[in-house]
Order: structure tokens, then C-alpha cells, then sequence
């Protein structure tokens, strides 16, 4: 069905990840792609001198190792790639999703609040604004 997936994967929740890889594997068409994605978001300027100088390194090495156990776990199935950006998450992913051609977004998204409907979710503004196929598990 999709040929280069891109699924959006928040490390603090696991499960949804697994759920997200799960169905991405069953949408792949054979030979295609999928590029897991992780976004960090920047910490404060005002926050940044009371914090270790290696910090932002250390966040990028550990979300980037435990993307590639995920990646493993899919298996020869697949081409899987993986990627962690900084900055705004929906942004990000829909930045990662353009310069990667993706054919299809994959996103978890939480039971909505009521602050989700003032400011809106990260899955809410990649689905208005992306320029293909989203996905989004509940």
C-alpha cells in the first residue's frame, strides 16, 4: 500500500510505538520503507546553564539507540531507518516527512483535553498540514 512510511515514535511511550511499528510493517508494500523518527524538543534558553553542557548529546545518543532497537526488532522485513530531529515536534516530523518523500505519516495521538482544542495536539497539526497520508492511532 505505501512505499516510504515515516512513523513519528515518542520514546515516553513504548507501547504506542510498538502498536505504530506493528501496523506500519502490515501497510509496507515490498521493498519499501520505513524511517522511524523521534523529536526532541529544545530546552529552554533560560534553562540551558544550570544543565550539562553534553546533555543535548547524550538525549540525541540515547533516543537514537533506542530507535535502532525498535528498527531490530522489525527485522530483515524491511528497510528501516531512523532519525531524531530537535525543535517543534510537528514541525519536525512533517519536515522529515517532506525531505524524505514519505507516501504515508504514521502518529499516536492521546485521548483529546480540553487544553487540545485551544492549542491543539502534535497529531493535529500534522494531520492539517501534512502533504500525504497520516495515519493516527489512538
Amino acid at each position: 500500500m505505501y512505499t516510504n512510511i515515516l512513523i513519528a515514535v515518542d520514546l515516553v511511550h513504548p507501547d504506542q510505538a510498538k502498536r505504530l511499528l506493528e501496523r506500519g510493517r502490515k501497510l509496507l508494500d515490498d521493498g519499501g520503507s520505513i524511517k522511524l523518527l523521534h523529536v526532541l524538543e529544545e530546552v529552554p534558553a533560560y534553562a540551558l546553564a544550570a544543565l550539562p553542557r553534553d546533555l543535548g548529546e547524550k538525549r540525541r545518543a540515547e533516543a537514537t539507540a533506542e530507535l535502532r532497537k525498535m528498527a531490530d526488532r522489525l527485522g530483515a522485513q524491511a528497510d528501516v531507518g531512523v532519525e531524531v530531529r530537535s525543535g517543534p515536534p510537528s514541525s519536525k516530523i512533517l519536515e522529515s516527512a517532506a525531505q524524505g518523500g514519505s507516501d504515508l505519516i504514521m502518529i499516536a495521538s492521546h485521548n483529546p483535553g480540553l487544553s487540545d482544542y485551544f492549542i491543539g495536539s502534535t497529531a493535529s497539526r500534522v494531520v492539517r498540514h501534512a502533504q500525504c497520508s497520516v495515519l493516527v492511532l489512538r
